[in-house]
């Protein structure tokens, strides 16, 4: 999913309903299921920003702390293999496990990668060649 919305710290997705010929998503990295839909772009991102404000209001007037997106603690599943060699690596630099991995993360994501990119690929037209 390469477009998210984004407002207040908080982050949506961006779907579409061909059937229903409108847009919705939902607040992305929380636990709460909040919603929201429209019939364009523009209106879908007043229809998050909404759904934000009224999360934050509902959290407020229930007493409840608003979730933060992403808690900074994850569990990752890598195999056998994997878990024992990271495990060896950490000893060696005299680290945790956890600042290996973290260390490993901020290196990738430091990283450009092509899929952050949004682009087409190039298409050609030759105008001697119809079908």
């Amino acid at each position: 999913m390469a477009n998210l919305l984004q407002y207040r710290g908080y982050y949506g997705s961006i779907e579409a309903s061909p059937e229903d010929n409108c847009l919705y998503g939902k607040l992305l990295y929380i636990q709460a299921l909040v919603n929201y839909e429209a019939e364009t772009v523009a209106a879908l991102e007043q229809a998050f920003q909404q759904a934000v404000d009224d999360y934050l209001a509902d959290c407020d007037e229930s007493g409840q702390p608003p979730e933060k997106p992403c808690k900074g603690s994850f569990n990752v599943r890598v195999g056998h293999d994997i878990h024992l060699a990271a495990a060896r690596a950490a000893t060696q630099e005299d680290s945790s496990l956890n600042e290996l991995v973290r260390k490993a993360l901020e290196r990738y994501l430091a990283e450009p990668r092509q899929h952050d990119a949004i682009a087409e690929p190039a298409r050609t037209f030759d105008k001697r060649r119809r079908p």
